[in-house]
């Protein structure tokens, strides 16, 4: 198979075949200007020796009579040897010609013709020798223009030399300016190809490459920056999974060698294998959690639509939550109505890692409010309640996977282990929604904003 023509031959062919095809209408236009302008130089020489040959035959009306005006006329034609002259009778005889040998034509026809005979080329002109009269005989001057048919060959030559030279000469000269001026491109495919995963954070140099690359290369490097924030996240990732199963693989591994180090009655076996079972639950509700995630990223979530009243939701959720509020006499309250289409299981769940997060991190005789709003366009569900501010750089990645604002601060539990927002997030993302976070003097509250289905 044949190897693709590279891009900076294509420019340089287009280049030669324009410059032929400019070069080759140049050359047609000024060949057909040339033939024009000297038919016309021999128009203009035959009407001006047509009045003398009529003087040189005035009277004449036979072939007689023309015998008695020769000598005169062969006068007359010697002044201009390129000229011949027939004389033809209206009947169309041939009365002279001045022409050795005679052209085989039996008639001309009248005005300016272009003829070749015997390897010469004529421009011939035909007129009445006295045009009032409807009989008259006819004049044919025959005007020898061989030499201006070798010229126009010879031009002829020049221009297909020129237009094979000029596009040779424009195929090099366009494949040096192709390979030029694609040499961002290069460039860009040699930092393409030096990317790795340990390279990432190369880019291209925008400010030298040329506008219509600008844009390419602005998308590149944003490509880049993606790839690197990913593979950061996916490194972070990997790098948090092995610290959350790493603690309690050793507390299982380690209270199981204990166990087995001598003989135990049942009981006490019975109370190992529940501890051990309260560190497989907590394992298995975090890898549930992270295919839940998993699925979520690869927009495998389908929530099931179905018209939710979520005062009642948000009521049930704070009557679940209300015995771990009354240990620490924080108080739940509910403010508003709203009503959508959405998943009743996500959305429930979606709001109880909220109102748990919130309950962990309010004070004694603090408040946790839920508010709920309908605008003509989307559902708000804010969740706010007062305690220490997070900083305003942790923020933005509150809904990160393992993330915790506190890194010292472990809890124990897979909601704790830092999914549960990230899986709020992709539960409201699931449902067309956003969810944001704000925190400034004390009191940090959630937005979700989910549109109102038709």
């Amino acid at each position: 198979m044949f190897k693709r023509i590279s891009l900076g031959s294509r420019l340089a062919l287009l280049f030669a075949a324009c410059t032929a095809v400019v070069s080759l209408t140049a050359g047609v236009l000024f060949n057909r200007a040339s033939e024009t302008h000297f038919m016309e130089l021999d128009q203009q020489l035959l009407d001006s020796k047509l009045p003398t040959l009529r003087d040189a035959l005035m009277g004449v009306s036979s072939a007689d009579q023309l015998n008695e005006h020769k000598q005169a006329l062969q006068g007359e034609l010697a002044h201009s040897p390129d000229l011949a002259l027939q004389v033809r009778g209206a009947d169309g005889a041939l009365w002279f010609d001045s022409l050795a040998p005679s052209m085989k034509q039996t008639r001309m026809r009248e005005g300016l013709h272009t003829l070749t005979e015997n390897g010469i080329s004529y421009r011939s002109y035909t007129a009445a020798l006295r045009p009032e009269q409807a009989d008259s005989p006819q004049l044919t001057l025959l005007l020898d223009i061989t030499h201006h048919q070798h010229f126009l060959e010879r031009m002829q030559h020049l221009i297909w030399l020129t237009v094979g030279l000029s596009a040779l000469a424009t195929a090099l000269l366009g494949a040096w300016a192709a390979r030029s001026g694609l040499r961002p491109l290069r460039e860009m495919s040699e930092i393409a190809a030096s990317v790795s995963a340990s390279s990432l954070t190369t880019r291209l140099p925008q400010t030298e490459m040329p506008a219509e690359l600008a844009d390419l290369g602005q998308a590149f490097n944003a490509m880049l920056a993606r790839l690197d924030d990913a593979f950061q996240r996916l490194s972070a990732f990997s790098a948090d999974i092995a610290h959350e199963l790493r603690t309690p693989l050793s507390n299982l591994l380690t209270h199981t060698q204990v166990t087995l180090t001598r003989p135990r009655d049942l009981e006490e076996y019975r109370e190992a294998l529940l501890g051990n079972l309260e560190e497989l639950q907590w394992m298995a509700q975090m890898v549930n959690d992270m295919l839940f995630l998993a699925k979520a990223e690869h927009g495998l979530l389908s929530p099931n639509r179905e018209r939710l009243r979520l005062g009642d939701e948000v009521d049930a959720l704070l009557e679940f939550f209300l015995p771990l509020a009354d240990e620490t006499q924080v108080r739940l309250i509910r403010d508003g109505e709203a009503t959508l289409e959405g998943d009743r299981h996500m959305l429930r769940r979606a709001v109880s890692n909220l109102l748990d997060n919130a309950l962990r991190f309010t004070p004694a005789e603090g408040e946790v409010s839920v508010r709920l709003e309908t605008t003509a366009q989307q559902v708000r569900i804010s969740i706010e309640n007062k305690g220490q501010t997070i900083p305003a750089e942790a923020l933005p990645r509150l809904f990160d996977r393992f993330y915790r604002a506190d890194p010292a601060r472990h809890e124990g539990s897979s909601e704790h282990a830092g999914l549960g927002l990230a899986i709020t997030q992709s539960i409201i993302k699931a449902h067309g929604g956003t969810i944001r976070c704000e925190s400034r003097e004390g009191v940090t509250r959630f937005l979700i904003e989910l549109p109102i289905s038709s």
